[in-house]
Formats: C-alpha cells, structure tokens, sequence
C-alpha cells in the first residue's frame, strides 16, 4: 500500500535538493516517503538542483527556426543559457528545435507561461465566464470557483510550458527544461517566440497542425 505524502515531506525534499515540487512528490511516491531515497533518486535524475540554478541570468544562447513540412507553418524561438559554451552544445541545440517544433504543433499557444498573461486578459475572461448563462443563478462562492477551474484549464491551453512534450507526453514543457538545467549544468530559459503561418489574415483555414507533426514524427 502506497503512503501518504504530505504537503510537509514535498516541502523538505525541495529543501533540501532544489528540485521541483512535481519532480519532489513523485520521488516520494515511487519510494514510498522515504526521503533519503528520494533525494538520492533526484540526484540521479540530475534534477537535485535544477530549480536553485532557474533564477540565474541567462544571456546567451541562440535563435532557433522550425518549418514544418510543405512550408506552410514556421516558427522561431529565442532560447537563452548561461554561457557561449552551452549555447554550442548538440543538447542545447536539439532542445530548442523539439521547443520550436512544439510551438508549431500547439496553435492554441500564445505566450511562454502563464506568468507572462497580461493581467487585463485574465480579468477579460474572468468576467466572461462570470457572466456565463449556466452560472447566473448559482451562488457567488460555487460562481467563482467554477469559473476558477475554468480558467484555469484556459491559460494552460495557450502557456507554452503548461503543454505535454509531443515526442514524451509523460512531461510538460517545464519538465524538458529543467531536464536540461541539470543535464547542462546552466539556467535555460525560452525567452520568446514567434509563429508563422502561410496566408495568415488573407483567408480562413483550419489544419491540425499539432496532427501532421506528431505523423511525421511516429513516420521518422
């Protein structure tokens, strides 16, 4: 029988490692709370410290392109880590075409995580969904919570980091970069993006892109 983690036990092992608190309750379940094996799981995973190194500046890096097949959707991405010499490495450069490829594939995408969601949007549809014809006559408490949820499910659709990797969709996006911090021993962060598409504002089209990029990559 599976134990408990409690909210404390995930709160010591970030502690005491840095990892995440995704990464750190999921080494607890898989050694069923014991600590010390979790910390020593995480240290394998190389994700002991990957957290600690996120608030570092990261300057350099490069600028990655993507154009998925018939040349009708690109995209580039900045990608930044700490150091020319990171920048250089096959890892880095790999991460950040699986990030472009990524944004090509997730339409629905707009900004690079929720915190970059401008507070009047988040207000915008707050009100929206307040203002929904199936909550009119619920009360404000049970309102806001349902509107909350909904929300919620909302700004994941359109954060690039909220979104399943599509070559492993057992991992987020923020998941593959934290990865990568402690594989590359540097903060990376995705700085901006840019997505491009064939005949945008001329006509009204609709393909499923994210689709034809998971085809072409079961088709590799």
């Amino acid at each position: 029988m599976l134990k408990k983690i409690s909210t404390e036990t995930i709160k010591e092992l970030r502690n005491k490692t840095g990892a995440g608190m995704t990464d750190c309750k999921r080494a607890l379940e898989a050694s069923n709370g014991q600590v010390d094996i979790a910390i020593e799981n995480l240290r394998k995973k190389g994700l002991a410290s990957a957290d600690k190194k996120s608030s570092r500046i990261a300057t350099e890096g490069l600028i990655e392109s993507y154009i998925h097949a018939g040349s009708r959707i690109g995209v580039l991405i900045e990608l930044n880590c700490e150091t020319d010499f990171v920048a250089r490495q096959s890892d880095f450069h790999q991460l950040a075409k699986d990030i472009a490829m990524q944004v090509a594939a997730c339409q629905s995408v707009q900004y690079v995580s929720r915190n970059e969601i401008p507070e009047e949007l988040i207000e915008y549809e707050k009100q929206i969904e307040i203002e929904k014809e199936d909550l009119k006559n619920k009360p404000s408490d049970i309102k806001d919570k349902i509107a909350k949820g909904r929300l919620e499910k909302r700004f994941k659709e359109i954060s690039l980091m909220d979104q399943n990797f599509i070559k492993k969709t057992e991992i987020t996006i923020e998941e593959l970069v934290k990865q990568h911090i402690a594989l590359l021993g540097e903060n990376i962060k995705i700085r901006r993006f840019e997505r491009f598409i064939l005949g945008e504002g001329l006509e009204s089209k609709s393909n499923n892109f994210a689709q034809e990029v998971s085809n072409m990559i079961q088709n590799k």
